[in-house]
């Protein structure tokens, strides 16, 4: 009775506005959440493997951060490394970027040589195929089935 102050017309055209309204903001936060479920990186996000030994920081547009612990003597190192994802095949490949590599090297200032610091990122930088199960992430090497399990930090 208050809307509209008893005008039958008035009230139904503020409630087809209302309705209007509603249902284009349903429309609008269903097409958001299906973009959202279909279109985005299901591995982005930070990751620590199970052993504790490593952190794996995935971004987007294939930027990845990997963070060993205790490479040489407490020394911990941050390597940027880029990534492929293939979320049809389920596959991610990890390559390693050299001139990144030898930066880290130069300024660890002889903290770890870069042997030290490819041999530490060899088990990383392959091609996986990835399954997550919950906040568990499971990286299968393909050619060896060796296994990497992280949990989502």
């Amino acid at each position: 009775m208050i809307i509209a102050k008893n005008d039958e017309a008035k009230r139904s055209k503020i409630w087809k506005l209302v309705t209007l309204v509603s249902s284009v903001l349903i429309v609008v936060i269903a097409v958001y959440l299906l973009m959202k479920m279909f279109t985005a990186n299901p591995l982005e996000g930070s990751w620590e493997s199970e052993d504790g030994d490593l952190v794996v920081n995935v971004g987007v547009n294939g930027a990845m951060t990997v963070k060993v612990y205790d490479i040489s003597e407490g020394t911990d190192v941050s390597v940027e490394m880029e990534y492929t994802l293939d979320k049809e095949e389920k596959t991610i490949t990890i390559k390693e970027d050299m001139a990144a590599l030898e930066e880290q090297v130069r300024k660890a200032d002889g903290a770890y040589t870069e042997e030290t610091l490819v041999s530490a990122l060899s088990g990383v930088a392959t091609t996986f195929d990835y399954n997550i199960e919950g906040n568990r992430l499971i990286l299968s090497e393909r050619e060896y089935g060796e296994q990497l399990t992280f949990v989502k930090k």
